[in-house]
This record gives C-alpha cells, structure tokens and sequence, in this order.
C-alpha cells in the first residue's frame, strides 16, 4: 500500500463547532479510511497552517483522492492537501531513474 500525509485546515464554522462541544472525529475518519481500502498510521492536531495532520496507507492514488474528496465536499474543511509519501528506498530509486531519464531542461549548453 501507498502512503499520504493529508494536511486538513478547518473552516472557522467547524473550529467554533469544535471549540463549543469537543469531539475526536478520528474513529469516524478511520472507518471512512478502511471503507476506502486504507489504514490510518496516526493523526495529530496541529497549529499553523493546518488543524490536523494524517498519515494513512491506501491502496492507490484513486481511493486516496476519494478520501479527499470527500472531506473537501463535506464542508468542514477549507483545505485537504494529500501528499504521497516514498520510502527512503523508493526515493533513491526514482533518483536513480532520473539521472538515467535523458530529460535535459529549456536552457540545456548544447556541446
């Protein structure tokens, strides 16, 4: 399975919700999560930029878009970043075949 950091920033309407009658949301967010094929590793409340980040596991890019979609369509969310996440392993391999790509960039010295 792949994994995704999601980073979720709150509407103020959702925050005051939470703020009035606290509530933790991960059991709810979990099952979406397994209904989508996934596992969730761990979330945490964060300040700054966004209010909660995640990290899950999913099947593929696709059940991880639906997961994001479908927090950005509920209402309670400005913004869900879902970033995939490469091993170590899987990062030296993708530079590996990057330097063996032939890509040359725009502005490339012609020799």
């Amino acid at each position: 399975m792949a994994t995704y950091m999601v980073e979720v920033s709150y509407t103020s309407e959702a925050l005051n919700a939470l703020i009035a009658k606290r509530q933790d949301r991960s059991g709810h967010i979990n099952k979406v999560i397994e209904g989508l094929g996934g596992k969730s590793i761990g979330s945490w409340l964060a300040f700054g930029d966004h209010d909660l980040v995640m990290i899950i596991e999913m099947p593929n890019n696709v059940n991880a878009a639906a997961l994001a979609l479908a927090a950005a369509a509920g209402g309670s969310c400005k913004s869900v970043k879902t970033t995939p996440l490469l091993t170590i392993a899987q990062g030296l391999s993708a530079l590996k075949k990057a330097g063996k790509s032939g890509y040359k960039p725009i502005a490339a010295n012609r020799k």
